[in-house]
């Protein structure tokens, strides 16, 4: 989990820096369109989600040996998943 903990942090890094570049090139609309404040306000959400997802799948293993690792699992594969959806974001690169 902190493998692919540390390329989504990564990846959100630069598709971040990616939407502030293009709200800033975008003065059309006051500003720009506000990329950057929704991916922010998009990852918070998807953390909560993850984390409390996460808590559910383990459940089933509540009290037993197997749900420290459940949860880790299900939060490594979740992780990579955004991991790629971050970068999809980053159009034309």
């Amino acid at each position: 989990y902190a493998q692919a903990d540390a390329a989504m942090t990564a990846q959100w890094k630069r598709t971040y820096a990616y939407m502030k570049r293009r709200d800033a090139q975008d003065t059309s609309r006051g500003g720009g369109f506000g990329f950057a404040g929704s991916l922010l306000e998009s990852q918070r959400a998807w953390l909560k989600f993850r984390d409390t997802q996460c808590v559910i799948e383990g459940g089933q293993y509540a009290g037993g040996s197997a749900q420290a690792m459940t949860i880790a699992d299900c939060r490594t594969g979740l992780t990579k998943a955004r991991t790629a959806q971050l970068k999809s974001m980053m159009w034309y690169q």
